[in-house]
């Protein structure tokens, strides 16, 4: 069970998933303030629902004022703290000296909850938090979250690029690279995922739970597949220019991995190799709870945009879209195969 008191990015990734959030609004029975357009709460409600003192809501609220403003909790002053005394004045029943009041917004209530070590009640707010989220994503994705890259709408012009270029380093690698008929295609698959992603595919294959015939490339995110993809080119062009130095003589699996080793390090790869490790690590923690160790220094919280793309209503059903266009892409495939 994740804790959410201690980590600030399994905290984020909660307040970002609106629809988790809006499940949890739901459900909760917290009596608050409708002030222009947004539910508010003072930090007496606050600590009335969680079962604490006010006091202890203020040093929350200093120790982690940076995250619980950027969640929305305000300092309420000037005409907006006239308009709420005017609205509110029996509910949050402050003295007329009063220029400034904290609010709470349901967002920055949740924080709070995931904060507090002191409260019971926040301890069960916290359960509750976590079962909505895997069930709204399930809910979202049919129930798994194996394949959630493909509701992307980028997955499949991404997929479609990546398959174009690794023909190319399939070419390069049949006709100039020496070795074992079958297994120097896995090989140099697995130098590419180490550089990209710093884990080969048996490693990948674990962290995801994948069985033994689940294609690895079909989990993958499309901005992942760009960067494999970009690497696939590189390397077919570089191994066909060395086999050409070489006056025609076949390389070895060893100056491969160096090839590979070398565009890793490459100045202008590195931008693309750090977004992927950090979509790849960021995404899987957050929609299926699948650790990368290896890039957990790339972990971030998945943006509200993210949740949008993958489970909200720029998301796509894959396999409907796939079925729907089955006859083209029958068609696409016998022209390929003629």
């Amino acid at each position: 069970m994740k804790d959410l008191t201690i980590s600030n990015i399994e905290r984020q990734n909660v307040l970002n998933n609106r629809f988790a959030v809006s499940k949890v609004q739901e459900h909760l029975d917290i009596e608050g303030m409708l002030f222009e357009g947004e539910y508010r709460f003072t930090k007496k409600m606050v600590a009335d629902f969680y079962e604490v003192e006010e006091r202890t809501i203020e040093r929350y609220l200093e120790k982690h004022s940076d995250e619980l403003s950027a969640n929305g909790y305000i300092l309420c002053k000037g005409k907006h703290l006239k308009e709420l005394k005017l609205q509110f004045a029996p509910v949050i029943n402050v003295g007329s000296k009063t220029t400034q009041l904290g609010l709470f917004n349901f967002r920055s209530f949740l924080d709070m909850g995931m904060l507090l070590t002191e409260s019971e009640k926040a301890k069960k707010v916290r359960s509750l938090i976590l079962d909505f989220v895997i069930t709204t994503i399930n809910e979202k994705t049919g129930g798994g979250t194996k394949y959630i890259n493909r509701r992307d709408v980028h997955y499949l012009p991404a997929a479609i690029t990546e398959e174009n270029y690794r023909k190319n380093l399939t070419s390069a690698i049949n006709q100039y690279v020496n070795g074992h008929p079958t297994y120097k295609y896995s090989q140099i698959t697995d130098f590419i995922y180490k550089a990209v992603f710093k884990e080969n595919a048996k490693e990948y294959r674990e962290v995801l739970k994948l069985d033994s015939k689940d294609n690895v490339r079909h989990t993958l995110y499309s901005e992942v597949l760009l960067v494999i993809s970009s690497f696939e080119n590189g390397v077919g062009a570089a191994i066909s220019e060395r086999f050409k130095e070489n006056g025609g003589i076949l390389i070895t699996i060893d100056e491969v991995e160096r090839i590979v080793n070398e565009l890793a390090e490459h100045p202008m790869q590195k931008p693309y190799l750090n977004d992927a490790r950090t979509k790849m690590a960021s995404r899987d923690f957050s929609f299926r709870d699948a650790y990368h160790g290896n890039i957990a220094d790339y972990l971030q919280a998945v943006t509200p945009e993210e949740f949008e793309r993958f489970i909200g209503d720029q998301s796509i059903d894959f396999d409907r879209i796939l079925a729907d266009n089955k006859d083209v892409l029958k068609r696409l495939k016998q022209a390929e195969d003629e």
